[in-house]
């Protein structure tokens, strides 16, 4: 016990940094995954009503998965809409996507962009 008192009192300068980096350490973590959740949030809210509810349609489809819409809109028009899903390499469910926004929006397939989402 005589020792770690010993060690403790002749290092209190280095002991002292060594703590107070890793509460920096800590801090900045935290910091940084609330601000990821924020992030999040602030992209929900930027979203119109249509690409949240498609987002939510096509998550629930079977094989579809994590996804992410955005709609190209111009004076109500769609100009085009480009989804990108956990599973987008699997042909059927590229298919049943497109067949799902295509009828949700009465929108033509040639404006629908699938890709794979990146893990």
């Amino acid at each position: 016990m005589r020792k770690v008192l010993n060690f403790v009192n002749d290092n209190k300068k280095i002991i002292i940094v060594v703590v107070l980096i890793i509460i920096l350490i800590g801090t900045i973590y935290f910091l940084n995954k609330s601000s990821g959740k924020t992030q999040s949030a602030t992209n929900l809210a930027n979203k119109s009503q249509t690409e949240v509810k498609l987002t939510s349609i096509l998550s629930s489809i079977e094989g579809v998965g994590t996804t992410d819409v955005m709609i190209n809109e111009s004076e109500g028009d769609i100009l085009g809409v480009v989804i990108v899903c956990e599973g987008a390499n699997s042909l059927m469910t590229r298919s049943n996507i497109l067949n799902a926004v295509s009828t949700a929006l009465n929108i033509d397939k040639k404006l629908i962009a699938i890709y794979s989402m990146n893990l």
